[in-house]
């Protein structure tokens, strides 16, 4: 064996010892036989509107804005996609759950919906006299004792489209000789998006007083590079590379989030560019131009807001010259 060879087989050697993990790095006396690896710490979950949110609630705080009591419903997932691995669906279930936050960002009065279980059986119980109070007195239940919802919203994610646009380049270069280097560079770079359709409804009235229709647009990027090489009587193969890609629930919690800002202040009744300041690429202000008044119910006019909007010109500040003068499909 040459020393080359020596040399090589002595590197994989222990390259491979130092791989082979071991069952345990603690005794096992106290039933943990492996300290987990990690310990980063828990951090907030923003998106680019949840500053937003937060301003908005704390611009109606400061000035004595009460929002009407909302409701949030299923926001299923439409789109039938399945992860390619076969691990489950390709897109969160919990919608809901994220448009429950982002109200709550916006301090918005919610009223709980989506999960009543838990109401619902203390109710039987107390209706059964089963549960006491400190006083060692029965439960009461008492008539319209529970608020009511003024709004309730409903919907779900839409759409899930995969690589709507990609493209790539590969590049190899070497010598025409076999036993000079070669090397690989390629780079990948694709496109996909998802959609969301939420409408909200007068709980009294099942009228559906606003539609929103937004969707988001996840990039992904990929790129590896490698060297092959005859090396006296060896082989030397070396490749590396990465691959990113944005998170798909976050493009949906961000999606909904944009649309909850723009519910949040019309049920305000102001602008929210006049409160807050973000960086919004479709308009700070886009759909809204002074809000609704919250005691009175949004189906109380004339025009629905779906007949005003037949196309996407209709509330958009940068395309639509009659901003001024409609709010979602209502005169001013």
């Amino acid at each position: 064996m040459t020393k080359t060879k020596l040399l090589l087989a002595s590197l994989a050697s222990a390259i491979a010892l130092a791989g082979c993990a071991t069952t345990s790095d603690r005794s096992g006396a106290d039933g943990l036989y492996a300290q987990p690896i990690g310990g980063a710490p828990v951090t907030t979950n923003p998106t680019p509107y949840s500053e937003a949110l937060v301003c908005l609630a704390n611009y109606a705080r400061a000035n004595g804005l009460q929002s009407p009591r909302i409701a949030v419903g299923r926001l299923s997932d439409y789109t039938g996609r399945a992860s390619s691995d076969g691990t489950g669906a390709a897109v969160t279930q919990g919608a809901s759950l994220m448009a429950i936050s982002a109200f709550a960002k916006a301090g918005i009065r919610l009223v709980e919906r989506f999960d009543t279980s838990v109401s619902e059986l203390e109710l039987r119980y107390a209706n059964n006299a089963l549960i006491g109070e400190e006083d060692g007195g029965q439960r009461q239940i008492y008539a319209a004792s529970l608020p009511g919802s003024d709004y309730h919203l409903v919907g779900g994610i839409t759409e899930l489209n995969y690589n709507i646009r990609s493209n790539g380049i590969d590049v190899l270069g070497g010598d025409r000789f076999d036993s000079d280097p070669t090397g690989l560079f390629n780079r990948r770079a694709w496109v996909m998006n998802i959609g969301l359709d939420l409408r909200l409804n007068d709980t009294r009235t099942m009228e559906t007083v606003d539609v929103i229709s937004y969707q988001k647009q996840i990039i992904g990027r990929e790129i590896s590079a490698g060297l092959f090489a005859f090396w006296d009587e060896a082989v030397i193969d070396i490749s590396g590379g990465g691959r990113s890609l944005e998170p798909v629930q976050l493009a949906v919690r961000s999606v909904i989030e944009r649309a909850v800002l723009e519910i949040s202040a019309q049920l305000y009744g102001i602008d929210p560019t006049a409160a807050c300041t973000y960086s919004d690429p479709i308009g700070g202000s886009t759909n809204v131009s002074g809000g609704i008044n919250a005691s009175t119910a949004y189906g109380s006019r004339e025009t629905s807001n779906v007949q005003a909007r037949q196309t996407v010109d209709h509330g958009h500040e940068r395309r639509d010259a009659n901003i001024n003068s409609y709010l979602r499909g209502r005169y001013n």
